[in-house]
């Protein structure tokens, strides 16, 4: 199995915050630290207007961890493309790749926290398309290397070239995040990989593992699921059932501020990553828990189909990192 890390920075303490358990230069450091203890990759997010100082401009962050380090891979989870200028940000993704030498993980999705959207004036509605005309457009930034001219719904462009080239070819390695099965159809059929969330119990994991697996297969794409599934998980090794039930709590407390950032008016959002909702996803999803109870649920997910866990610090930071690539990675490499 690979682990990377999945997480954020914010600008101040925040008691009860669900991925963001450090300040912008302790996250810095916890990913120096990362890469010395054998981490693959590095993966964070992109929220705004949230109140809780969660990372806005990622790949400003990436570029300044990329000068720090020299192996561990950057990935962005998610760049929300709606929000985006594609081609504007595929010359900044490409100035990324070239930088740090091929180490950029491009994770992106549709985006699904009404706040967000309301604060952009952006129709969620609209999500789905403009997600999909921004990644043709970026592809075909990076793969043409003559002008061209380009006329969309949201978005027209007339005699570009877009430079600096990738140093991967001819773009980054492409991840996309998805969750309802017929989203991770469309991440199949484009040859992506899929990143899938960390609120999900492991029974909706395996399902989703399955469907992935067999529309790779329907179209005759590689279907190594263990390589191609990148699987988000909060990440507290707990001394004993209390500690784990207090973790637990306060996941829960952090849960209910991020779904009220992310509810529309109306109350039906209906993105997969609300779906499931309560303590399930803490208690037989997450790895919080005893060594023994985390081994259990790694050794469940590896025979299932996952093989790259992304690792979200649910409280323990850089000594439960450290503990855990002592004491309980070793036994999956």
């Amino acid at each position: 199995m690979k682990f990377g890390l999945f997480g954020s920075a914010k600008l101040r303490k925040i008691a009860n915050d669900i991925d963001s358990s450090l300040s912008y230069n302790e996250w810095i450091d916890y990913n120096i630290e990362a890469e010395k203890l054998g981490f693959e990759s590095t993966f964070t997010v992109e929220h705004h207007f949230t109140g809780l100082g969660q990372v806005s401009a990622s790949l400003n962050l990436l570029t300044y961890l990329a000068a720090k380090t020299s192996k561990i891979k950057l990935g962005t989870a998610v760049l929300t493309l709606p929000w985006h200028n594609p081609v504007l940000l595929a010359e900044q993704v490409a100035t990324m790749d070239l930088l740090s030498k091929g180490r950029i993980q491009l994770g992106v999705g549709k985006g699904y926290r009404y706040n967000e959207f309301k604060g952009f004036k952006i129709d969620m509605k609209e999500a789905s398309e403009r997600f999909d005309e921004s990644i043709d457009i970026m592809i075909k930034s990076w793969e043409n290397k003559e002008k061209w001219s380009y006329s969309g719904k949201f978005w027209s462009f007339e005699d570009i070239v877009v430079e600096p080239s990738c140093h991967q070819s001819p773009h980054p390695t492409l991840w996309m995040a998805a969750g309802n099965h017929e989203a991770i159809k469309n991440v199949a059929k484009k040859n992506a990989n899929l990143l899938l969330d960390q609120f999900s119990p492991l029974d909706e994991v395996i399902k989703r593992v399955q469907v992935y697996k067999s529309e790779l297969n329907k179209n005759k794409f590689n279907d190594d699921t263990h390589n191609r599934i990148a699987l988000a998980r909060a990440l507290y090794i707990a001394k004993d059932e209390k500690e784990k039930m207090e973790v637990i709590e306060k996941r829960m407390i952090a849960r209910s501020k991020v779904d009220k950032l992310s509810e529309r008016p109306d109350g039906r959002n209906e993105s997969s990553i609300m779906s499931f909702k309560g303590p399930d996803e803490a208690l037989n999803g997450a790895l919080i828990g005893t060594k023994e109870e985390i081994h259990e649920r790694l050794r469940m997910l590896k025979n299932n189909g996952v093989g790259y866990l992304l690792l979200v610090d649910a409280g323990g930071g850089i000594e439960h990192l450290r503990l855990f690539a002592k004491k309980i990675m070793p036994t999956y490499h």
